[in-house]
């Protein structure tokens, strides 16, 4: 019996080790050609070096907020090949959705954060706003006209306009749609007024003049070449408003540790490719370089959001179920 468990111990250690050799998917819980996306696609190519060459694909899972992505990898085999890429949805979730179908801190292994983005407030080109004095203006006297755009209900965009509603103190008519790509699509087709949302999506937006750009969201202005003019609506007057949007990698609860293990480094190793640093950092995001990209270091720091965010919602009384 003794040399029985020692070999099958042999062989699930030689087998954790193998690890990767079949196709990884990476779970996107958001429609393709979203900021959600752009990020997973070159995360995933940054990840085929260090986990020996792998193939690693990308699979859109949207609907209900990100939640239901979530849940099939929540639900998938805990062997490393079935992978999510979720944003600050993950934490926000668990206040938005009162029956969820899964625990976000119990039913994932967390492998670690990959980048802080933060979040531009853009507006449709024919906006008659040059800038964000004009545009408080135009709101303040277009109120109950204001159309306010959004990928979905849990979505980044929604999120940021959310707290963007609370600190103007102007309710606006919110438009969700599904995903950031036909919510921009809208915007700049001028179906809608104004839209707060990742600079991974709305920077080349920017660049191109396809949209208006009035402020980001973060405390201290971007250094990116197209973004570093744009002020911060902390400085234009909202006190204290703060929002970057920030996307992990997770594995299904109960995956082995040594698959975690080499996930992880493999995850450190990508985020140091310049392919990927160069991508990231000219759509405005960070990479993480902090404890967060630890397993303890990531599910901490989403402990800690779930408490911010879920404040934030319960005080707005909106919620997604």
């Amino acid at each position: 019996m003794k040399k029985m468990l020692i070999a099958a111990l042999a062989l699930a250690t030689g087998a954790a080790f193998a690890y990767p050799d079949k196709q990884i998917t990476i779970v996107v819980p958001f429609a393709a050609g979203g900021p959600t996306d752009k990020v997973a696609r070159d995360l995933a190519e940054a990840l085929r070096k260090p986990l020996g060459n792998a193939t690693i694909v990308v699979e859109n899972v949207g609907g209900a907020g990100g939640t239901l992505g979530a849940n099939k990898v929540a639900k998938a085999a805990p062997d490393g090949y079935t992978l999510l890429l979720y944003h600050i949805g993950m934490a926000t979730s668990a206040t938005l959705y009162r029956n969820l179908p899964y625990k976000t801190l119990d039913d994932f292994e967390y492998l670690g954060l990959v980048n802080d983005v933060p979040m531009t407030l853009i507006g449709r080109p024919t906006l008659p706003a040059s800038n964000f004095a004009e545009l408080q203006k135009w709101l303040n006297d277009n109120k109950g006209k204001i159309n306010l755009a959004n990928a979905g209900l849990g979505a980044a965009s929604h999120l940021c306009g959310l707290l963007f509603q609370q600190a103007m103190k102007i309710d606006m008519t919110t438009v969700p749609y599904k995903g950031t790509a036909p919510a921009m699509t809208d915007l700049i087709g001028g179906q809608v007024d104004i839209m707060c949302d990742q600079t991974t999506n709305t920077t080349a937006q920017i660049e191109g003049g396809k949209v208006k750009a009035y402020a980001v969201t973060t405390k201290q202005r971007l250094t990116t070449p197209v973004l570093k003019n744009l002020p911060t609506l902390d400085e234009v007057g909202l006190k204290g408003f703060n929002v970057s949007i920030w996307h992990g990698l997770y594995a299904p609860k109960g995956t082995p540790k040594a698959v975690t293990d080499k996930l992880n480094a493999a995850l450190r190793e990508a985020l140091k490719d310049p392919d990927f640093v160069k991508r990231q950092e000219a759509l405005g995001a960070v990479i993480v370089t902090d404890e967060r990209l630890t397993p303890a270091g990531h599910k901490q720091f989403v402990a800690a959001e779930i408490d911010k965010w879920g404040a934030a919602i319960k005080a707005a009384g909106q919620y997604a179920d």
